[in-house]
């Protein structure tokens, strides 16, 4: 394989920060007082793909939108998935505030009221006996916290997952994801991790084809009789892969049969994204496990959690997620507040209203744009894969890249994942005028690109 090719297979996340896109953009794009900075933010941040070094110096954030230091506005549709209620939320700031002045952090060995609450709301959200929560400052964590539950309790060490999943950056974490990116120099990972490709259907080894993927599934089980765990994200947040009911519910059939835990990570896409509190519920299942994070601290405070059933609450004798901020009274303000925003404020409706905008608006550019081979999504979770052919499917990277600079230097800021797919996340309280903003920039800039090639 040569270098281009290595590089552009590097790009499973978008932008790495070494292409000549991103040279252009620092020298075209940004003022001096920025370019300072960024130099400076270069200098003493480690390096790492996707993140240092920066494109941009921020200074505010409001609603669907952040501002950058020279007074630029980006809407922002990809948030890192913690802005469902938007950035700076009142309700939320005005309650973190009163929070602060009374009770600010809860030591070990003692709880607080808000804590006793937040839990008390999650178990009331969940379904049937998922009545337990144990509480961490971020999604890695509860996927961590997950993992060594699954092992307590089934006795079992080994876990299958899927390839390309995505399930946090902490060494536990990429052991069980699939994203070759985040496993490079890291070897060796945590062993019995058996991983099966994923039930894609737009392209892949199961292409229009889940039962095989379930086939795949079971032959795993039936071979590894030490298997406790299946963790997997019910809907795909990267690249937005969506299974099917069927897919899931078979899924569910098979963990029973086996006696093996289902984990859900929905740490990015539960709490409304998909237009229910909860991405299950579009399944008709419930898993074992639930991992959620990310938008639970409501885009300001780090809060993750998981939930389990009463059944599992047998392990008083051992630490599973003794973390310093476990019952963070402001987490749990946090989460509590996003939940009632979500539930009270009208968002999970509007997210529904939404969809059917967003799914008219994106199948009119799929007909408009041919380097658009597929069109997914659901509630505000989108993904447009773009391909240079539609009938080989081959990947479009280099135009994927090129479509996301667009689209900045016009104010419109998302994901690209699996090196071609334009994820789109906007804050669930998006104006439906700003939701026609982005999408004009989205057509603008893919008419640029396209009269390129």
């Amino acid at each position: 394989m040569n270098q281009d090719s290595t590089s552009l297979n590097k790009r499973t996340e978008g932008d790495i920060n070494m292409t000549p896109a991103r040279e252009s953009w620092l020298k075209t794009e940004v003022d001096e007082r920025t370019a300072e900075l960024l130099e400076k933010d270069a200098r003493y941040f480690l390096h790492q793909s996707m993140s240092t070094p920066c494109l941009d110096v921020l200074k505010a954030c409001e609603g669907p939108s952040f501002e950058n230091i020279s007074g630029k506005t980006y809407l922002d549709f990809h948030g890192n998935n913690v802005h469902q209620i938007g950035y700076g939320n009142p309700q939320l700031v005005e309650n973190l505030i009163k929070q602060l002045q009374t009770l600010s952090f809860s030591p070990r060995r003692f709880t607080n009221e808000p804590a006793i609450n937040f839990a008390e709301k999650l178990a009331f959200l969940t379904p049937s006996n998922l009545n337990r929560v144990l509480l961490t400052p971020n999604g890695s964590s509860a996927v961590g916290i997950a993992l060594k539950l699954g092992r307590a309790i089934t006795k079992k060490f080994k876990v299958v997952s899927f390839w390309d999943s995505f399930h946090g950056a902490s060494l536990d974490a990429i052991s069980v994801g699939g994203e070759s990116v985040f496993r490079e120099y890291m070897g060796p990972l945590m062993p019995g991790v058996e991983r099966i490709p994923p039930p894609v259907t737009y392209r892949g080894i199961f292409e229009n084809n889940e039962d095989k993927c379930l086939e795949y599934l079971e032959y795993v089980f039936s071979k590894e009789n030490d298997i406790g765990v299946f963790i997997a994200e019910t809907i795909r947040n990267t690249d937005v892969q969506i299974p099917s009911k069927h897919f899931w519910q078979e899924a569910r059939k098979l963990c029973d049969t086996y006696g093996v835990l289902l984990v859900l990570d929905e740490i990015p896409i539960a709490l409304g994204r998909t237009g229910k509190m909860f991405a299950f519920e579009h399944f008709g299942i419930e898993p074992d496990i639930l991992c959620i994070g990310k938008g639970l601290g409501g885009g300001i405070v780090p809060q993750a959690a998981i939930i389990t059933r009463d059944d599992y609450n047998v392990f008083g004798d051992i630490s599973l997620g003794h973390y310093t901020h476990e019952k963070s009274p402001l987490g749990s303000v946090a989460g509590l507040t996003t939940i009632e925003l979500l539930q009270n404020g009208g968002l999970l409706e509007k997210v529904h209203q939404d969809e059917t905008y967003l799914e008219t608006a994106l199948s009119s550019l799929k007909k408009k744009h041919d380097i658009i081979g597929d069109v997914r999504g659901l509630g505000m979770l989108w993904g447009i894969e773009l391909v240079k052919d539609r009938i080989t499917k081959e990947k479009a990277v280099e135009q994927a890249e090129q479509v996301m600079y667009e689209c900045l230097k016009q104010g419109l800021s998302f994901k690209v994942s699996s090196g071609n797919v334009l994820q789109l996340s906007p804050a669930l309280t998006i104006s439906r005028e700003d939701l026609d903003k982005a999408l004009h920039i989205l057509d603008t800039s893919l008419t640029i690109v396209n009269g390129n090639q």
